[in-house]
């Protein structure tokens, strides 16, 4: 079978974007605003402990087209449904009045107008490509172009550097999703050709040169097509567990466990479950630095290792992997990927592997013969190479 490329003959999500627009409201956009997906190298469930992760923004995306519309009324439109949602400033004042999809959308406006910014009325339509539901960050690709589109529509002083955070509460406490501050910083500051290095505490990033393809590789994601189970809660769960770990042990979070102190610092813990929890974590942060380390030096085919280590760990330690997601990891390295590893929050979700270019097709192939064997439905694949961040088209 032939791996598609992203952006390779696939429909112009702008003009279905444009097109929605103009069929739901009568009228032209006054422009399109994009925010990508995105995809995790390495460092999953480190960013609500302070730590350290390395996405990349994905050529997948969500556009938004836009005009103003009535004072204190937006009106939003999707084209994976076909009904439009309108509210107010009551409905979007109030955390949960707006629920299901637009609530993404309802959340943007709400922290723009806690954060002391006059937000405009706004029509919206909405068209994306990246898949819902895949650990891809469809939520913070949404909430990002929504926000550029408000930003630029109401001329509000609002810089790059603090929009991450800005969406990020969005989803937090609007939406009521307990995520970090990684996907909204990857999906609104990535940068094509490097992955985003973001320390969640401080909220600095570094550009770091990532070019596969300049190293005759390729990354392949797998979508699992595996549904995503109890990962609400399970995600929530895992976040507790890691907060009364750092207070047991007497830091601010589990990032300020040296990896030399892992050992110490787990004799202090009561129950094997949350020394394996804490486990994870610190060894997924010096994973990460190692992995800067490496890009930083050229060294892009031996990250590989780390990669497939991130994955040992998520499954035995942090237990957030699930059959789908192991068999695809398992089938890529036997077919000859130099590491491959889950990406995202877990319980379904992708997998991304590092490859040699040519054998994109190849280590596919094995991960679909691997599926039909198990009786999983059938995986997506696909090539990617990093892509920039959110912006008006």
């Amino acid at each position: 079978m032939s791996t598609p490329v992203v952006g390779e003959g696939r429909d112009d999500v702008a003009d279905r974007a444009g097109a929605g627009f103009r069929q739901r409201y009568g009228t032209e956009p006054a422009g399109r605003w994009a925010a990508p997906g995105r995809v995790n190298l390495i460092g999953e469930h480190t960013d609500y402990n302070d730590g350290f992760v390395l996405p990349f923004a994905l050529p997948l995306r969500t556009v938004v087209a836009a005009a103003p519309g009535p004072d204190g009324r937006w009106t939003v439109w999707s084209e994976l449904d076909d009904e439009p949602v309108e509210f107010g400033a009551a409905e979007a004042d109030e955390p949960g009045r707006v629920d299901g999809w637009a609530a993404y959308v309802a959340g943007v406006v709400w922290a723009l107008r806690a954060a002391g910014l006059d937000v405009p009325g706004a029509r919206l339509a909405i068209a994306s490509d990246v898949p819902v539901g895949s650990g891809l960050s469809s939520s913070a690709a949404i909430e990002s172009a929504v926000l550029a589109a408000l930003v630029d529509l109401g001329g509000l002083d609002l810089p790059a550097e603090r929009r991450p955070r800005l969406a990020q509460r969005a989803e937090n406490d609007y939406v009521g999703a307990p995520t970090g501050i990684m996907d909204q910083s990857a999906v609104i500051r990535g940068l094509q050709g490097h992955a985003l290095f973001l320390d969640c505490r401080t909220e600095e990033v570094e550009q770091i040169p990532f070019d596969p393809a300049a190293a005759g590789l390729a990354v392949l994601v797998v979508d699992s097509r595996a549904p995503h189970r109890h990962a609400d809660g399970e995600y929530a769960a895992r976040r507790k567990s890691c907060e009364r770990a750092a207070a047991t042990l007497g830091v601010a979070a589990l990032r300020d466990v040296p990896t030399a102190d892992l050992d110490a610092a787990l004799a202090r813990l009561d129950d094997d479950e949350t020394r394996r929890r804490v486990r994870h974590v610190v060894t997924e942060d010096q994973r990460v630095l190692d992995t800067v380390a490496l890009l930083r030096a050229g060294r892009v085919r031996e990250i590989g290792p780390l990669l497939t280590a991130s994955h040992a760990s998520m499954r035995d330690d942090f237990e957030i992997t699930v059959p789908e997601v192991d068999t695809a990891v398992e089938a890529a390295l036997a077919a000859g990927a130099h590491g491959a590893r889950m990406t995202g929050g877990g319980f379904g979700g992708c997998v991304l592997a590092l490859l040699d270019a040519d054998a994109a097709d190849t280590v596919a192939d094995a991960v679909a013969a691997a599926y039909a064997e198990r009786g999983f439905a059938a995986p997506g694949t696909l090539t990617v190479q990093p892509a920039g961040g959110a912006t008006r088209l």
